[in-house]
């Protein structure tokens, strides 16, 4: 392994990746996804922009015997294929968790259930999203459906992540870089 690679294998830590209509996959159509890492190993990544139409914050809370806080909570996103019963929470960097996995400054990822108790209790991050599942690929596989051009990375950007409503997300994240997304497929081509 050449250690001058390892940096420039690891730039798409953080960024977004978001389906073009070149998707062959109908279970990322429309998705904005969250490189959470990316490395020899391969790729671990979050959908954001897909709430889970049969479960609420409220009722995972109620069923981890945690109090339900008395203010709006955010849903529960379908992260992405693979471990559907596993839990992760996105979270702003406000919040520091003993067991956390920095992606940015600004935001990192944890499977810590104390996050999920401070949250229950008013005393978590600012912001978070909290998802069931993960995208995965293995060595070199993203970088095949990059070429594939069934995604188009972008840098990620916070306001995205956390403000932006998930249907408005996929089209926002590309547009905050200049793309029509929903042309995307028309004006792309081999020289």
């Amino acid at each position: 392994m050449n250690p001058e690679n390892s940096t420039i294998i690891d730039t798409l830590t953080g960024s977004f990746l978001i389906s073009t209509s070149r998707m062959p996959d109908p279970r990322f159509s429309e998705q904005v996804l969250y490189i959470c890492a990316h490395n020899y190993e391969g790729t671990m990544a979050v959908v954001i922009n897909r709430p889970n139409q049969f479960l609420t914050m409220d009722e995972i809370l109620t069923g981890a015997k945690l109090p339900v806080p008395d203010k709006q909570l955010p849903p529960v996103y379908v992260g992405g294929p693979v471990e559907p019963d596993s839990a992760f929470i996105l979270f702003s960097s406000d919040y520091q968790a003993e067991q956390q996995l920095a992606i940015s400054p600004t935001i990192s990822l944890s499977r810590e259930a104390r996050l999920l108790e401070d949250i229950a209790r008013g005393q978590g991050p600012e912001k978070y999203l909290f998802i069931l599942g993960y995208a995965g690929w293995g060595p070199g596989q993203l970088e095949q459906e990059l070429v594939a051009e069934g995604w188009l990375v972008v840098p990620a950007d916070d306001a995205i992540v956390f403000d932006v409503p998930d249907e408005e997300k996929w089209q926002r994240a590309a547009l905050l870089y200049g793309i029509d997304i929903s042309t995307f497929g028309d004006v792309v081509g081999n020289a």
